[in-house]
């Protein structure tokens, strides 16, 4: 794949994820058992984490604009979606009721974070 064509796609995947984080609340009205945690009791935490993921989206959404200008920020997604869906598999193979968001929320945030892995330039000349 040509460079050209990696940042066109990386241009997209950033609008397509961003636009993803940006619906993770109607996500996890419509399918709670994969995307809201502890069958949707305290609905503070959906709020919080739906709070972060907007933000998130909202900021994957402008730095498609021009992606090497923010690669912290890509770099940033990446990371914490790896981290996040790790602890999320964990405590939901230790939790019989948490189960779906093995295949909700934690294939989500790591189909994410190698998309953009895999389509952001490997150094910053490029």
């Amino acid at each position: 794949m040509t460079d050209a064509a990696k940042e066109k796609y990386l241009k997209m995947a950033l609008v397509l994820f961003g636009v993803i984080f940006c619906l993770v609340y109607p996500l996890g009205i419509v399918w709670p058992a994969g995307w809201i945690w502890h069958g949707g009791e305290g609905q503070y935490y959906l709020q919080m984490i739906a709070g972060i993921y907007v933000t998130l989206g909202v900021f994957l959404i402008y730095a498609s604009r021009n992606p090497q200008a923010h690669r912290s920020l890509i770099w940033f997604a990446i990371i914490s979606s790896i981290v996040h869906a790790a602890i999320m598999a964990v405590q939901a193979i230790g939790d019989q009721h948490e189960r779906g968001h093995l295949i909700g929320d934690v294939p989500a945030l790591l189909l994410a974070a190698f998309v953009l892995w895999f389509l952001l330039p490997k150094n910053a000349e490029t």
